[in-house]
């Protein structure tokens, strides 16, 4: 039987709810010092405020090593009322020291996913409910393969689903074919996200003839062309059949996109993102985005 599997345990995918597809509540790297998620007084702000709007989940894609905080999620679901998805995985190199990569290094990254999602986030008991890795800026490099290899391993284990950040978009093809033509995993077990930031329709179109599930998530934060042309890749991609194929999310990554500190936030996708989408593909193709989507894309037969 296909479950959610939350912080707070496994789900009925009927059960989440309008859902944040990825985001993060808690994230920390190098490369954006001074701007760490790491403040549980402003995620439970953040989850109070995506919950007033009417949201009931959040797929936190923080991976290993990030500054995930697992051991906060589970009073932060209690106390919302939001349930919370955590993730293992790896993001790219280089937002990690080399002494952590070089700890991870070889066949052996794939047991710490397996034993992430199966028995819980170093001591926190928190397992995680997806495996969260990332390509590069139109290509794959050997970081990208090494953990989309060790991805598809913990995938075949376990059943997790696969969600891959695009570097701007990019490599949508390439990531299918290293996951699924090469490594087996099931189309419909992998999320291909930011697909918003590289708005190309026949890219995008080829990518849901696969099975795959396509993430528009996250406002640009230079004000780019894919902003404002977002509304129309989800209907192009939704009157060709694939509505069912795709998820919302807001992707905050920063303190200051976080809507306590005057930023978008997790509030921004349902107040805004939303009823701006339902003007060009309808409210009922939304919600079905926001709920039937999502509860099918991040169930699995769990092993």
């Amino acid at each position: 039987m296909s479950r959610v599997r939350t912080v707070l345990g496994d789900l009925p995918p009927e059960e989440l709810g309008v859902c944040d597809a990825h985001d993060h509540l808690f994230f920390a790297s190098p490369r954006l010092p001074g701007q760490e998620l790491d403040s549980v007084p402003d995620a439970r702000t953040e989850l109070a405020a995506f919950r007033e709007l009417g949201g009931r989940a959040v797929v936190q894609w923080t991976p290993y090593g990030l500054g995930r905080r697992a051991g906060e999620l589970p009073a932060l679901a209690r106390a919302s009322g939001v349930h919370l998805v955590a993730a293992t995985g790896l993001h790219q190199d280089v937002h990690y020291a080399a002494d952590t990569l070089a700890r991870l290094a070889g066949p052996a990254l794939a047991e710490v996913f397996v034993a992430e999602l199966t028995e819980g986030i170093g001591d926190s008991g928190v397992r995680a409910g997806l495996v969260k890795v990332a390509g590069g800026f139109h290509t794959l490099d050997a970081h990208a393969r090494w953990t989309m290899a060790a991805a598809a391993e913990a995938h075949h284990a376990t059943g997790a689903p696969i969600a891959v950040h695009l570097e701007l978009g990019t490599a949508p093809l390439d990531v299918l074919e290293l996951l699924c033509d090469t490594l087996g995993v099931p189309p419909h077990r992998v999320i291909l996200g930011h697909l918003n930031r590289f708005p190309d329709a026949q890219v995008h179109r080829q990518a849901a003839e696969s099975g795959c599930w396509l993430a528009f998530d996250g406002p640009s934060r230079t004000h780019h062309a894919t902003d404002w042309r977002m509304p129309d890749a989800v209907r192009d991609l939704a009157e060709a059949g694939y509505g069912d194929r795709l998820l919302l999310g807001g992707d905050t990554t920063t303190a200051a996109a976080r809507s306590v500190s005057g930023g978008p936030g997790m509030p921004h996708l349902l107040r805004r993102v939303a009823p701006r989408l339902a003007r060009a593909v309808g409210e009922e193709t939304v919600r079905h985005i926001l709920t039937a989507n999502p509860a099918r894309a991040f169930a699995a037969e769990w092993r």
